[in-house]
């Protein structure tokens, strides 16, 4: 949301301050000049992408424009998930959770974290890891270079459409310099006509340098970071859970397990440790009933 109140400052300014200082808003109107531009820079993205990479472009797009689901609501419900999960493993054994983990749309644990289970990447991280530790056939050593090597397949993946928006912004300024040279070689063309109609022409040619300069750095680079952040808090919370695993695999009790995870969040949306206690005090007392 805050992307869309950005842009709605930038265009106030940009365009504000130029009719203050007398100009004109149609001589900024040049369609074709955005045809030009948007049409060159559309056709070097799919020259460069894949059709794979175009749709997660086209799927990562609409999530910018709303709020991160990564909040601190959802951590403290992560790491209260965690526990309850460690803690009846603990007391229990690993087979305990095993039809938790199995066939968690059934399970009533994971049924009282409904925000967990619509996260069709963290549920997979969670009960994939989860699994592992009930066949106990692997070292935390191995566990955490598996949980490396896939959160870094996964961070690739994720990067891939803004990586390629970075570059269209890049390239943005050089395609409304293609338009301006253009316009120019047009106003060449017509250096016979009356100085007014020659400088018309000009004027016209430089808003290409203009619109290609604008749409890069105030529109395409701004999305192309939210479309990082986002990526980044994504990759959090699954670090978030490799920590907290790792911290129960290497034998510590459940409660400083989710400490560890508490640890590795940033610090907007960490909790504190009595806000973290509670809650887990809290959890602990609703699975008894």
């Amino acid at each position: 949301m805050l992307i869309i109140v950005g842009y709605l400052i930038l265009c106030v300014c940009v365009f504000g301050a130029y009719v203050g200082m007398g100009g004109s808003l149609g001589a900024l109107f040049q369609p074709l000049e955005l045809v030009l531009i948007g049409g060159a820079a559309v056709g070097a993205y799919v020259a460069a992408n894949t059709g794979k990479s175009m749709k997660a472009l086209k799927n990562a797009l609409p999530a910018v424009f709303k709020a991160s689901p990564y909040d601190k609501e959802l951590y403290m419900q992560l790491m209260a998930l965690l526990y309850i999960l460690l803690n009846k493993a603990r007391r229990d054994g690993l087979m305990a959770i095993e039809s938790d983990i199995e066939d968690p749309s059934s399970s009533p644990i994971f049924a009282e974290y409904p925000r967990i289970l619509k996260d069709a990447q963290l549920m997979e991280f969670i009960t994939d890891y989860m699994r592992l530790m009930i066949s106990g056939n692997m070292s935390p050593y191995e566990v955490e270079t598996l949980m490396d090597e896939e959160i870094e397949t996964y961070s690739h993946e994720r990067e891939v459409p803004s990586h390629a928006l970075h570059v269209v912004a890049d390239g943005l300024p050089a395609f409304g310099i293609v338009a301006a040279v253009l316009g120019v070689v047009k106003a060449l063309a017509a250096v016979d006509q009356p100085p007014a109609i020659l400088a018309d022409l000009i004027s016209k040619a430089m808003v290409g340098t203009f619109l290609g300069i604008l749409l890069a750095y105030g529109f395409v680079s701004p999305l192309a970071n939210a479309l990082e952040r986002r990526n980044s808090s994504a990759i959090k919370v699954l670090e978030c859970v490799k920590v907290t695993l790792l911290a129960s695999m290497n034998g510590y009790p459940p409660q400083l397990s989710v400490e560890f995870g508490r640890k590795v969040l940033y610090s907007y949306l960490r909790p504190s440790f009595m806000e973290l206690e509670e809650h887990v005090r809290q959890a602990r007392s609703a699975g008894k009933k």
